[in-house]
């Protein structure tokens, strides 16, 4: 398994509920949408994208990568760890909201613009990690380094699909994305 493709498989799983989560931040601002559909785009984000998905780049490759001579602070890696945290800032926000039993105008307002800032964040992000840190990466470390990466995350991978999450997951990303943009 290469952990790269297995990483931009995951962006594009990401970006297809970033689609439906653009329409969902539109019924927001209406009267659509409701806190149980927020908590499904915030279980998706909190389990996929950010335990399964970022844990696997901030517990594994970008491990290797310092290892490997990127720095640690003031570097790409850096950036992106930066937008991890950004990610999780909006994704709070969310998930308070996510709670309530219903929302008044100004909980709407709120809850949309959590939604657009990280689905904003979110597509540049991956941009980012697609188009220069995954090829610097695969430029710059070993073909040893980069099989540990691919073995590591190929166990990561193996623990969460025998736990059944990554079914489970993908199979809630489908259903928002069939839901809101169809």
């Amino acid at each position: 398994m290469d952990a790269i493709e297995l990483l931009m498989a995951e962006h594009r799983t990401i970006e297809r509920v970033l689609d439906a989560l653009d329409v969902f931040v539109v019924k927001a601002r209406g009267q659509g949408g409701t806190p149980d559909d927020l908590r499904q785009f915030v279980t998706f984000i909190r389990e996929y994208a950010d335990l399964s998905h970022h844990g696997k780049e901030e517990g594994i490759l970008f491990v290797e990568m310092v290892k490997s001579g990127f720095p640690s602070e003031g570097g790409p890696i850096a950036v992106m760890k930066s937008e991890h945290e950004m990610g999780r800032g909006f994704v709070g926000v969310m998930a308070e909201h996510a709670r309530q039993a219903a929302w008044s105008e100004g909980d709407r307002q709120v809850v949309a613009e959590a939604a657009a800032g990280y689905s904003s964040l979110l597509r540049q992000h991956i941009e980012k990690e697609d188009e220069l840190l995954y090829p610097m990466a695969r430029d710059q470390l070993t073909p040893d380094a980069m099989a540990g990466v691919d073995q590591r995350c190929l166990s990561f991978q193996n623990e969460q699909q025998t736990k059944g999450n990554v079914a489970r997951l993908e199979g809630l990303a489908a259903d928002l994305h069939q839901r809101f943009t169809k």
